[in-house]
């Protein structure tokens, strides 16, 4: 019982610290917050921050770390074959899940969050949906490829637009936006 207290209070302990974090980038860049700053917005001692982690960096870094993942996980499934009512269910799945870590992300879709984790989650959607822009261009396959980093970008495009601006569309107005987008289309019907 004793462990099942200690892990409780762990994750309460890693929660608190991540939305400090969050909230204080909000206003500053990372590189500008000290340990000292968010032990105390978090209420928390700094030998708990120690012992939870190293630094400001590896706070950001296991945020961003669960977030690639979470996106990984979303974006593999969305890209298994689905009928159009499964697809769609899946997106605004993906849109709920967004708007409810949408103060993590908002932080970290912007200017103010780390443009590396930024070019890891692209990277990561490119590798998900099979895009590998190493590779030479064939021409069989250019239209496809471009369309898809076309569909990639302006997707985050979108929804970094969301966030910014308030998230004022529902879950089920972006989730049916980014499926006429994406998904209503195929890239040899636009030839």
């Amino acid at each position: 019982m004793k462990e099942l207290k200690q892990d409780r209070k762990s994750r309460y302990t890693r929660m608190v610290l991540r939305d400090s974090l969050v909230e204080l980038m909000k206003t500053k860049p990372i590189t500008k917050i000290t340990i000292k700053e968010l032990c105390e917005n978090a209420d928390i001692n700094r030998s708990t921050f120690y012992s939870h982690y190293s630094n400001q960096y590896d706070l950001l870094n296991s945020i961003e770390e669960e977030t690639l993942s979470w996106a990984k996980k979303s974006i593999s499934y969305l890209m298994d074959k689905h009928d159009i009512q499964e697809t769609k269910n899946i997106l605004l799945e993906m849109f709920k899940s967004i708007k409810e870590n949408s103060q993590h992300l908002q932080v970290l879709m912007s200017e103010k969050g780390d443009i590396d984790f930024q070019k890891r989650l692209f990277a990561l959607i490119y590798e998900e949906c099979g895009i590998n822009l190493a590779a030479g261009e064939h021409k069989d396959e250019d239209m496809n490829e471009s369309y898809f980093v076309f569909v990639v970008n302006g997707s985050v495009g979108l929804i970094q637009h969301w966030l910014k601006n308030g998230m004022t569309k529902s879950a089920e107005e972006m989730a049916d936006i980014i499926y006429q987008f994406t998904f209503a289309r195929e890239p040899n019907e636009m030839k």
